[in-house]
């Protein structure tokens, strides 16, 4: 039988999963709502979760994230190792194009750039660090969901097919496996105005050890400077930084 403090824990860290882009601040009363749960419980959970920093009070009486996430943010920037071994090889690459360089990771179903280092001619990016991208869209998207095995890969057609087929990708599952498989082949993807139409981003993907989290690497810039870049000089430095990345941290 499941430990009741256990099934406790579980719904009040649902607290967190509350805040999103359309609603960033909740109150008590909300928050016991939305979980299904007494209002004294629902007091509880945000009294612990505001003593542990993780939530903090408004003047008007509602709840929004707390400070303790920012610090650990930068305890997981310290600690991931993409990031750690990543870096000096991003410099490089925005040192030899000028173009900004992204790290992308893949936590759950949820594709997240972790770093960015910016070009002589930053872009202006509607995605930065902790805003979910789209699963389908885009170069880094594209490259880490090419690496899946075909069972993996399968469960993400299956759970996301109607976003997948939104995006344009095939609605068919063997159609749907041979366009990813021939990324994989190519080992890397140019996406031109997909995600947002005034950019472009070439990718790679980043290999990890069995059990690292997905990832990829990508140089990004306006559509207008990429259509004057030679991307078959500038697909190897990508691709090499790539897999040097990968060795790495394997």
């Amino acid at each position: 039988m499941p430990d009741k403090s256990d099934s406790s824990l579980v719904r009040m860290l649902a607290v967190l999963d509350l805040f999103t882009e359309r609603q960033l601040a909740w109150t008590a009363e909300g928050i016991a709502s939305a979980l299904q749960v007494s209002l004294p419980t629902g007091y509880r959970y945000v009294k612990l979760l505001a003593d542990a920093g993780l939530l903090q009070r408004t003047p008007d009486s509602q709840y929004t994230l707390g400070p303790r996430i920012v610090v650990l943010d930068h305890y997981i920037r310290q600690a991931d190792p993409v990031l750690q071994h990543g870096i000096p090889f991003m410099k490089e690459l925005v040192a030899q194009t000028g173009l900004d360089c992204v790290i992308t990771s893949l936590y759950g179903n949820q594709m997240l750039d972790t770093h960015r280092e910016l070009g002589s001619q930053p872009a202006t990016l509607s995605y930065g660090r902790g805003r979910p991208r789209p699963l389908f869209k885009g170069a880094a998207p594209k490259v880490i969901l090419s690496t899946f095995a075909p069972p993996q890969l399968r469960r993400v057609f299956e759970q996301h097919g109607r976003e997948a087929a939104a995006a344009g990708l095939p609605t068919e599952w063997p159609a749907f496996r041979k366009y990813y498989a021939a990324i994989r082949r190519r080992g890397w993807y140019f996406s031109n105005g997909e995600l947002e139409p005034e950019l472009a981003a070439l990718g790679a993907p980043l290999l990890h050890a069995e059990g690292g989290v997905p990832g990829a690497i990508s140089l990004v810039t306006t559509v207008q400077r990429m259509a004057l870049i030679d991307l078959g000089k500038l697909t190897p430095l990508l691709v090499r930084a790539a897999q040097d990345i990968s060795a790495r941290v394997a």
